[in-house]
């Protein structure tokens, strides 16, 4: 998952022009909203709103994604404090993903897009095929 490279401040310099403030911010926006609205943060999120989950039961439950993006995925969630990767000391080695107190509270928010998204998708494959007929 490609990142846009926005340093990321919590807040301004005193000194920092406010234009600049206002389109580091709009960065910022953007930057986090491409993590959180693409398809595979929103699958991952929604899985993880069930519990602790380890890699291979997040990528059964997440078919078709791949390995490569879903390693990808649970990354950038982890950078950005939405997920917690918990590694345990046994043979097997075992990883567990779980949302932290910030991805349990993008959950509802993630979970209302995915019910819209599931509510709508006849009307939005009608309106595309009309839209492609013309």
């Amino acid at each position: 998952m490609a990142t846009s490279g926005t340093t990321l401040t919590p807040a301004s310099a005193p000194d920092q022009d406010p234009a600049a403030d206002c389109e580091q911010r709009r960065a910022l926006i953007r930057d986090v909203l491409e993590r959180i609205g693409d398809k595979w943060s929103v699958v991952v999120i929604c899985q993880l709103g069930h519990g602790t989950r380890r890699f291979n039961e997040l990528r059964r439950q997440s078919d078709p994604i791949t390995q490569r993006m879903l390693s990808a995925t649970l990354r950038g969630l982890e950078r950005d404090g939405l997920v917690t990767r918990t590694v345990h000391d046994s043979k097997p080695p075992r990883v567990d993903y779980t949302l932290t107190p910030r991805g349990l509270s993008l959950l509802d928010i993630v979970r209302g897009l995915a019910s819209w998204a599931e509510g709508n998708v006849t009307d939005i494959l009608a309106s595309r095929a009309f839209f492609d007929a013309r």
